[in-house]
């Protein structure tokens, strides 16, 4: 078993859904030298770098949450992760460029998700209302809470994965947001963190 096999194994990956998610992965493979999903150098730590990242930010929420929303989808990390490991979820997905929108869409339909995405951009985009909503690598957070605010429902929970300069980001989000925030440390990045945010409002 490969490092990432073993550390999807103790995320509670089954078999079938690593089937699903080494498949969107050949996608990714195919469609990412044209028009450029992830970068080039980090195709060759796929894995570890984006998928399980994205498996770990798509499994820290309420148990079957009825609607996800991921914004700046881009090449479907964590969005089409979080589809493929939450089925019954409806997942909607929001990215502004027509070709990454397109390969969304080509993933939605060949790996048969109950997901659908939105070709337009995040702040002019109908509001999701979802009940989470993930972005990743999208916006400095107090610019990000946001997009967030427009597309959450009242009650719902926000998954931002943040870097090393994370309680920077916090410290001016605090400026004009008001929120409740649990920091839960990055299994892929050492210097990274989790915010898993409730309760947004204007301060």
């Amino acid at each position: 078993m490969t490092p990432h096999e073993t550390t999807l194994n103790r995320l509670g990956v089954s078999r079938e859904t690593y089937e699903h998610l080494a498949a969107y992965v050949a996608l990714i493979e195919k469609w990412s030298p044209k028009i450029n999903l992830i970068s080039r150098a980090s195709l060759n730590d796929i894995w570890q770098r984006h998928i399980v990242d994205s498996v770990q930010i798509a499994t820290i929420h309420a148990q079957n949450p009825a609607s996800w929303g991921d914004l700046g989808s881009g090449g479907g990390l964590p969005g089409i992760v979080a589809a493929i490991l939450n089925p019954s979820t409806s997942t909607t997905l929001i990215e502004s460029d027509l070709r990454k929108a397109t390969f969304l869409r080509t993933c939605i339909h060949t790996l048969d998700l109950n997901a659908h995405a939105i070709s337009e951009r995040i702040e002019t985009a109908p509001p999701l209302g979802a009940d989470v909503i993930s972005a990743r690598a999208l916006a400095p957070l107090p610019k990000l809470l946001g997009y967030v605010d427009r597309h959450l429902s009242p009650d719902g929970t926000a998954i931002l994965p943040k870097g090393k300069n994370f309680e920077q980001e916090l410290a001016e989000a605090r400026k004009t947001w008001s929120f409740d925030c649990t920091l839960i440390p990055s299994i892929t990045d050492p210097g990274a963190t989790i915010l898993r945010i409730e309760g947004i409002r204007r301060a």
